[in-house]
């Protein structure tokens, strides 16, 4: 069975080359969460057409209407491992 969770990225970084805010890059939501950018999960549909239709309803409300491009939505097997290696922490480094 197939899953389709539903991302908004609220964008507040200062990637782009003289500091403004980045919100598509190429074709993928671009997304810096230690440069400000806020991930929030919208839900867990049944099908890709039920998460279509939440963005559609999405964007018409405050804060999302101001950034109705940035919506990420993923495909995914139920009961199925999809992070299979452990990570690593990187220190944050300090600002110059």
């Amino acid at each position: 069975m197939k899953v389709y969770p539903l991302w908004h990225i609220g964008h507040q970084n200062e990637a782009g080359p003289n500091g403004e805010t980045i919100h598509v890059n190429d074709t993928m939501v671009f997304l810096d969460e230690l440069d400000g950018d806020d991930v929030k999960l919208l839900g867990i549909y049944s099908s890709e057409a039920e998460a279509e239709a939440r963005i559609r309803r999405a964007r018409l409300q405050p804060g999302f209407a101001n950034e109705p491009d940035c919506f990420q939505a993923g495909e995914y097997d139920l009961d199925e491992d999809h992070w299979t290696e452990g990570f690593v922490r990187v220190p944050a480094q300090p600002l110059e």
